[in-house]
């Protein structure tokens, strides 16, 4: 491509560029026609496919060893997908007709490998990204690199697309007295099974869908756990009246409004489940698909937990105040002893610790500035996916704009060239 030659010129002319090269220190460069993809997670490897069905090759970026990485090393065994595979399937491939409708943790990770497969699309493991920056002076990004022995690397590319997502670094709440509590403390992307807590009383913070699921994991291994709640939370059927809540309520938006939507579910939600303030889950007042399409805040689609809060097999506790050696104290001034916390308290993004860049994204939560469906495009060829706490659907939204525009800009180029 006449890109690379374009770059190399201008640096063959840049006396700066020269003097960094001859300093020892100075990484391998590498030109890359096409995208630089940071994350060889769901996001970027749908965003590469889409970009090799339209002729535009590029290099994803993974610092770990495997595609999926949060998947395959960071989730608990029982694990499935919590929406129907007609909603999480990734663009130019569905999942295999023979899976269920909420296939496994190991059959999506399959289909991952499969769709990587389908597409060729080899990441460069255990490359972790240092800094990514545009040089203004030669209007191209510099992506930063180093693996696990130290080697670095600077690849030099047009095209940046940012597809670490939401969920890159696990969030760990500081809690007072911490260094105190003998037991074990350890988030959920260490958790793997009840096995190990049987017989053990286990506290679990945050009662998202990962809280509420590992309750019932501890449960289903004769452990005793308790459950703080935080926050005000919905707790929705996975299913009602015979589809998938989601399903139904994409449906009824296609013809009411979404305030309607939400009554609707509330109160079929209140048939099926009952009152859940009475167990201490407090509904918040927006709706949930209201609250979800404002905050991000995802309802929790019970797969069996209520019923284990019902009967008592799990406790329902208020927000941490301190913890002591063996014990748990609670804002309610009660003291209660534990042999174990487990953290579900979610994920955050880690844009601004490697992205040298605030007009796209915001340094105070590594999410694009603006709301969706206009986050996905930044200045200078700069792209995000995965950022739309949309799920798998937002993904794949994303990586299909991306790779649109992506397209045009290099037939432009290409058409330029043959001039």
């Amino acid at each position: 491509m006449d890109c690379l030659r374009e770059i190399e010129g201008k640096q063959a002319h840049d006396p700066m560029f020269i003097e960094k090269m001859n300093k020892s220190s100075k990484p391998r460069c590498i030109m890359v026609p096409g995208p630089v993809i940071v994350g060889a997670g769901p996001s970027g490897l749908a965003t590469a496919a889409c970009l090799k069905e339209k002729g535009v090759p590029s290099v994803v970026l993974e610092r770990s060893n495997c595609i999926a990485s949060l998947w395959q090393l960071k989730t608990y065994n029982r694990l499935r997908l919590h929406l129907p595979k007609q909603f999480c399937e990734l663009p130019l491939m569905g999942f295999p007709s023979d899976f269920p409708t909420y296939p496994t943790k190991q059959q999506f990770v399959d289909y991952l490998e499969a769709y990587a497969r389908r597409f060729d699309i080899r990441p460069r493991f255990n490359e972790t990204v240092s800094q990514a920056e545009y040089d203004d002076k030669l209007k191209f990004w510099r992506v930063r690199s180093s693996d696990l022995k130290g080697k670095k690397v600077e690849y030099v590319c047009w095209w940046l697309v940012v597809a670490t997502g939401e969920n890159a670094e696990a969030m760990v709440p500081a809690i007072e007295g911490r260094a105190e509590f003998d037991g074990d403390i350890r988030h959920t992307s260490s958790y793997k099974s009840g096995e190990e807590f049987r017989g053990k009383k286990v506290l679990v913070v945050g009662c998202g869908n990962s809280g509420m699921e590992v309750c019932l994991d501890l449960c289903n291994h004769n452990a005793r756990p308790s459950l703080v709640v935080r926050d005000t939370v919905h707790v929705l059927p996975r299913e009602m009246l015979g589809r998938s809540t989601f399903g139904l309520s994409m449906w009824l938006l296609r013809w009411l409004p979404m305030r309607l939507v939400d009554r609707f579910l509330l109160i079929v939600s209140w048939l099926m489940l009952g009152d859940t303030a009475r167990f201490g889950l407090d509904r918040p007042r927006l709706g949930p698909l209201e609250l979800k399409n404002l905050s991000g805040k995802t309802p929790v689609l019970d797969v069996g937990t209520l019923a284990k809060i019902k009967s008592g097999d799990i406790k329902v506790c208020p927000s941490i105040k301190r913890l002591k050696r063996h014990a748990v104290e609670f804002e309610n001034g009660k003291t209660e002893n534990f042999d174990a916390i487990i953290l579900a308290t979610g994920y955050k993004s880690n844009v601004p610790s490697w992205l040298k860049e605030t007009n796209m994204f915001s340094e105070k939560d590594g999410y694009p500035r603006k709301p969706f469906p206009n986050g996905w495009k930044g200045e200078c060829g700069l792209y995000a996916v995965g950022f739309t706490k949309r799920g798998l659907l937002g993904t794949s939204m994303d990586a299909k704009r991306i790779a649109e525009d992506i397209e045009r800009c290099w037939k432009a180029e290409a058409k330029q060239g043959q001039r």
